[in-house]
């Protein structure tokens, strides 16, 4: 049994065979799988998406990518959306300060704050996206906790990138360490080193289906979850069992997930 954390179910790239894709998923074991959204419009189609299948759930939000779309009226949007019966968390939300043209980074800043603050006041958990932004992430997260503390869990640093010291500070603070294919990658031996290091306990897995697909040149989907699980297992020289039975409770307690076995 495992949970895909993290996926975009509604991107194109999946959308001919979407049936056959959710069902390769359920015969490869997983139970449940999170479709994040990006913006209001993929965000509402995640929500359309978990209602139409009983295996889907979703995380709205705003992608950084996409922070000069943020208004009042989409803030009021998203908090909607939020309170939809299998919206579970606040996301895809954080920094990308990797492209040169992207949005400012203030107001990128701005728009984070303000979506923590509002999973904070909902009681959800964030789904957070960084990228070559990891000083300012966590500056950003340490001012979330003391505001919002004592809630715990708080959700999970997807597709993690950064280092040891910065995965067991997210940790301590209430986070979850996000692993997705790119674990799986040859030329990524520092994060291999991470997953074997790192505690399985804070640990999730993921796809970001339909990208960073452990099958090179092939079009990534949730049941490649398993192969992301088995390759932990196989860095922490323990059993693949181990890792989806401990992952999936992790993704069930933040995500509050009631899911059979």
């Amino acid at each position: 049994m495992l949970i895909d954390a993290h996926c975009h179910l509604d991107d194109d790239a999946l959308a001919p065979d979407l049936d056959a894709v959710i069902e390769r998923a359920q015969d490869a074991g997983v139970r449940a799988i999170i479709t994040a959204g990006a913006d209001v419009a993929s965000s509402r189609a995640a929500v359309a998406l978990a209602e139409r299948y009983e295996i889907i759930y979703a995380v709205v939000g705003i992608h950084p990518h996409h922070a000069e779309t943020f208004d009042d009226d989409t803030f009021e949007a998203i908090g909607e959306l939020a309170a939809r019966r299998k919206v579970v968390g606040i996301g895809e939300i954080g920094l990308d300060f990797h492209y040169a043209d992207g949005a400012p980074r203030e107001l990128q800043e701005k728009i984070f704050r303000a979506q923590l603050d509002l999973a904070a006041e909902l009681g959800k958990p964030v789904v957070i996206h960084d990228r070559d932004a990891h000083a300012a992430v966590m500056n950003i997260l340490r001012r979330s906790v003391q505001l919002n503390a004592p809630t715990k869990p708080r959700g999970i640093l997807h597709c993690f990138s950064g280092d040891l010291a910065m995965a067991r500070e997210a940790i301590d603070l209430g986070y979850l360490i996000s692993f997705a294919g790119s674990v799986t990658f040859k030329n990524a031996p520092r994060l291999r080193a991470l997953a074997a290091e790192l505690p399985l306990e804070s640990v999730v897995v993921e796809t970001d289906a339909p990208y960073l697909s452990p099958l090179r040149g092939k079009r990534n989907e949730p049941a490649n979850v398993v192969r992301v699980a088995a390759k932990i297992a196989e860095l922490k020289k323990i059993d693949t069992a181990l890792v989806a039975r401990t992952t999936t409770n992790n993704c069930k307690v933040i995500f509050g997930l009631s899911i059979r076995e």
